[in-house]
């Protein structure tokens, strides 16, 4: 267990910080309470705005609770924001302040705080959300830089890299008031957006091999501890376990339809690809004051960083996106589906002959 002074660094908080109240004067600016919701889904937002900068408010509940994580029943003692693995995406402009209310369930056994990779100061906030259970903390900051940043769970040692292996981590996206642009400025748009986090877990197993059940997150600790050490996970998972976008769980668009893919890994790189499929635009590294990269077939996604891209179907079917290291898209479970509807486009690809035996005489 560690107490509320045990920051990242371990160090406390200047003192020029220390005397200033403990609460700080509120911007004279409109307010919007906004309701998130679990991934792959991201809650109602404008693309571009013509309305100046505004408070938006988020609420975020830390719980701790048993997951299945795959088609086997492998349980997971996880740490989640609101509930779901990655936590909810929230969505604002550059200019707006973001106010984030972090609460902690009573039944929770352990400090819990928050870092936002988008934010300056404090730790991300980190120093500033330290709650026990049962309590809850207010912090707002002001959305500087457009991109898509991670966030995360950083009480402090050996509890930051067990909070983010256990699920805690999700995804901001600070748009340009005007929206996104190509490398030309020219406006890009986008009918629907998916949010996937990538995650690595790790469960031990027993004397058998079987995967081993706790009772809680700190009975789990000293086993799961032990092998993170190895960086060999047993799980890597998009949106919290295995299946959970694939199958009918898939993530639906039409033909014609462009999506936009904001996809977050707090831990490992990861490579994604589209199988049928390209990055029309991507912003590998997340931050769209870049000009986006195009015609992509794989791009990276570093270890403690969101990327985004854009593509628009053009063919019906079920696309398999997946994290092209593909010992860990087919055996460990990281891929999710797309499921397309639309008509078929024999001028982009056709089946010229069906499968069969093999024409001597041709040859």
């Amino acid at each position: 267990m560690i107490t509320r002074r045990s920051t990242i660094v371990g160090a406390a908080l200047s003192a020029a910080f220390i005397a200033r109240p403990c609460l700080a004067q509120v911007p004279d600016l409109p307010r919007k309470k906004v309701d998130l919701v679990a991934p792959p889904l991201v809650h109602p937002h404008e693309q571009a705005t013509s309305n100046g900068p505004m408070i938006l408010e988020f609420r975020l509940l830390v719980e701790e609770k048993e997951r299945v994580i795959d088609e086997i029943g492998t349980r997971l003692q996880a740490m989640t924001f609101n509930g779901s693995i990655p936590g909810p995406m929230m969505v604002v402009h550059q200019g707006d302040f973001v106010e984030v209310t972090l609460a902690s369930a009573a039944t929770n056994t352990m400090p819990h705080n928050i870092d936002f990779h988008a934010a300056t100061g404090a730790s991300g906030g980190g120093d500033l959300t330290l709650i026990e259970p049962g309590e809850e903390a207010v912090i707002r900051w002001k959305a500087t830089r457009t991109g898509v940043f991670v966030y995360h769970c950083i009480p402090g040692g050996s509890m930051i890299p067990w909070h983010i292996a256990s699920g805690m981590a999700g995804a901001v996206m600070v748009l340009p008031r005007d929206g996104l642009k190509d490398g030309a400025g020219k406006p890009l748009h986008y009918d629907r957006v998916y949010y996937l986090g990538e995650n690595d877990f790790y469960v031990p197993r027993d004397a058998n091999g079987k995967f081993k059940t706790y009772a809680s997150p700190g009975e789990a600790f000293s086993d799961t501890i032990e092998l993170m050490h190895k960086l060999v996970p047993t799980h890597v998972v998009f949106n919290g376990r295995v299946g959970a976008l694939t199958g009918r769980n898939a993530m639906p668009a039409k033909v014609g339809e462009t999506v936009l893919i904001v996809h977050s890994q707090p831990d490992r790189d990861s490579r994604p690809h589209l199988i049928g499929g390209h990055g029309d635009y991507v912003w590998e590294t997340g931050k769209f004051s870049n000009p986006p990269e195009t015609g992509l077939e794989t791009w990276l996604i570093r270890g403690g960083s969101a990327g985004a891209a854009l593509y628009t179907f053009l063919e019906p079917g079920i696309y398999a996106y997946v994290n092209h290291n593909m010992i860990e898209a087919v055996e460990l479970g990281a891929t999710a589906h797309f499921k397309v509807e639309g008509a078929w486009n024999d001028d982009l690809m056709t089946q010229v002959m069906a499968p069969g035996p093999v024409n001597a005489a041709a040859h």
